[in-house]
């Protein structure tokens, strides 16, 4: 159950810079915040200190209703439509694909509501951890720039570099140089490449040292968060939103700028002058229709209610916690309740008969979030509920006591299949609940999966393909001219290893089914244990009746892994395509080509060779059985005389 990424953004001490390229502003520096000592039983959350960005009070943004997801058609801002990846739980945060530089260099970023700057491994980082993708080169960058020392940041000993600084509550941490350049968005981006400063880290420390993900997308307040940065140059509308997946699908959607808010969006007001942080006005929470006793205050303690997305969990003061507890086990009697996945916390797990995700409404409670002016927001059993890694059927609750820290903090995991929009400039926050792997169809992007660190250079085949720069060819641009020989495919499974393991070949005829091929075409290369869950390598090889798999139809089996249109069952949990690659059919040699015929005609010179050899041997016996045959007193060939 991944539970150190819980904290990776939501825990700074330490500093933080105020950068502006076009104004004069003092630096200023946070005060180190005091950490709580850790609750028994429970993740800890302590969320980090930002600052909000200035007020512009010559943004003007329209109110004109338009169609879902579309930009303000009385303005000019474009947005930038990104994929999200990987699954809540299983990673314990979600990333989306960003470029950087020209040519551009891909990178995989956690986005996080909590934190402020976006920064990658730098080519000098000598303290860096192995990550998904290479790290940054600016000397291959032709439009790099680093941001040089001045009174509006923090300088290296030298006094020749703008430098940054986060250390994060779980003691990690990330430090660096600031740089400038080309920030290109994805391929399906309304958005064209903008400049950005972001940090060329230079050395890493715990989670963010050992995390899968390459670094951090400041999509918080402040001057360096690439929002800010954006409204600022006046390319998009100040607003952004998130789709997360469910609990069995994971990935999503971003879309940075402005979008059409849906009718029946539910609204929250957030407060920029309350906290630094992105909060919500909540007032109750219901469980299965009844409100818990609560004085409203209890969830405007200290920072409020706040949003987060890169926390996985939720937590809740004490007195919200307990009586939220106490509701869900009055709903719940028949249930029977089983230890937790991690003996290192103090997990509440119930044993259900059934591991259907769309079942858990059944079984579970309807939990609704009550904001002011009586806006509701219905909860799912999936937005606090995780499945239970090592027992099959059984869920946790998500939700924890946030240690004595009177803040509500909102993770992930509450907005599970929610579009969530950031409408900084109307100052509200809106809910709309929805399918958001359906949303990404609605947006027409194509799927992409993740590269794998291990599997970068690989001769001469072609292996998940990205675009460069917005404009650039289809994801699933696969080379017309070449035949495909086969489709290598890297997929991570949320199922145990050893729950899966001795169901490994039913698993096979699923995705044999589900792909529309034959099941002598899927090929098991490699199972192994992912954390908690399961990483399979599959091969798909061409029929019997052919000599390589057509373009079109290799198209079809990536896209429908990478778009989640596979449907496995139940019994194996949710997957994320990680990697694909096609390698060109071999040209065959003369021998190859004729090698069946050649092996025919040898087959039948044997065959007709030893029916010779034999009736010839035949017919020679019979000669010899008749010379051997003398009347008695008929003269014999003289034996040789043997010496006296």
């Amino acid at each position: 159950m991944a539970r150190a990424p819980v904290n990776i953004a939501v825990g700074t001490v330490g500093f933080f810079l105020f950068f502006v390229l076009s104004q004069s502003n003092p630096y200023t520096s946070s005060s180190p915040l005091l950490l709580p000592p850790p609750y028994h039983g429970a993740p800890s959350a302590v969320i980090l200190p930002l600052y909000p960005s200035p007020w512009n009070s010559s943004r003007t943004f329209s109110n004109s209703p338009r169609h879902l997801l579309r930009s303000d058609s009385h303005s000019s801002h474009p947005n930038a439509r990104m994929r999200l990846y990987d699954d809540l739980v299983l990673n314990g945060y979600y990333t989306t694909r960003l470029w950087i530089g020209t040519p551009p260099q891909q990178f995989a970023l956690i986005v996080d509501t909590g934190s402020t700057v976006t920064y990658v491994p730098c080519a000098t980082c000598e303290q860096c951890g192995r990550h998904q993708d290479p790290k940054f080169q600016p000397d291959l960058s032709s439009t790099y720039q680093p941001v040089k020392c001045n009174l509006d940041c923090n300088c290296d000993t030298d006094r020749a570099q703008c430098i940054y600084e986060r250390q994060y509550a779980e003691m990690s941490s990330s430090s660096g140089v600031l740089g400038e350049d080309v920030m290109s968005f994805g391929n399906q981006s309304e958005l064209v490449p903008q400049r950005a400063v972001f940090g060329c880290e230079n050395e890493e420390t715990g989670d963010i040292y050992s995390q899968h993900a390459d670094g951090i997308m400041g999509l918080g307040r402040g001057d360096l968060s690439v929002v800010d940065q954006l409204v600022g140059k006046g390319v998009i509308s100040d607003s952004f939103s998130l789709c997360y997946g469910g609990m069995d699908i994971g990935g999503g959607a971003m879309v940075l700028g402005g979008i059409s808010a849906p009718s029946d969006m539910v609204f929250s007001y957030s407060d920029p002058v309350r906290s630094p942080y992105y909060n919500i006005d909540l007032k109750e929470i219901h469980v299965a229709g009844k409100q818990l006793r609560l004085n409203p205050s209890v969830f405007d303690g200290k920072y409020g209610t706040v949003l987060d997305s890169g926390t996985t969990y939720a937590y809740l003061p004490e007195a919200a916690f307990l009586a939220f507890k106490e509701a869900i086990f009055k709903e719940l009697t028949s249930l029977k309740h089983v230890r937790g996945p991690d003996p290192n916390y103090n997990d509440i797990c119930f044993s259900t008969a059934s591991s259907d995700v769309s079942e858990l409404s059944k079984t579970f409670p309807t939990v609704e979030m009550v904001f002011g002016h009586q806006q509701k927001l219905s909860l799912s059993p999936e937005n606090y509920l995780f499945q239970h890694s090592k027992i099959h059927g059984a869920y946790c609750l998500g939700i924890f006591q946030n240690e004595k820290d009177p803040t509500t903090l909102l993770g992930g995991i509450i907005v599970r299949n929610t579009l969530v929009t950031y409408d900084r400039g109307h100052s509200k926050i809106g809910f709309w609940k929805t399918n958001c792997s359906e949303l990404w169809e609605r947006l027409h992007i194509p799927g992409a999966p993740s590269p794998s660190p291990s599997s970068r250079g690989k001769g001469n085949s072609t292996e998940s393909p990205t675009t460069s720069a917005p404009g650039g060819s289809p994801y699933y641009d696969l080379p017309e001219e070449t035949q495909i020989g086969k489709i290598t495919l890297d997929m991570s499974l949320s199922t145990n290893y050893s729950y899966l393991k001795p169901q490994i070949n039913k698993l096979t005829e699923v995705i044999a089914k589900e792909l529309d091929v034959n099941a002598s075409q899927v090929k098991l290369l490699n199972f192994t244990s992912e954390g908690t869950g399961s990483l399979v390598r599959w091969a798909i090889t061409p029929s019997v009746s052919s000599t390589y798999i057509s373009h079109e139809s290799a198209t079809n089996i990536i896209s429908r892994l990478a778009e989640h249109r596979v449907r496995l069952p139940d019994t194996f949990g949710s997957y994320q395509l990680v990697l694909w690659k096609v390698e060109p059919s071999m040209k065959r040699t003369w021998w190859q080509k004729y090698f069946p015929v050649v092996v025919v005609v040898v087959i039948v010179t044997i065959v007709v060779g030893l029916s010779v050899y034999g009736v010839r041997g035949m017919w020679r016996h019979r000669q010899q059985m008749v010379n051997t045959y003398k009347p008695v007193g008929a003269a014999v060939p003289e034996q040789e005389l043997q010496p006296l």
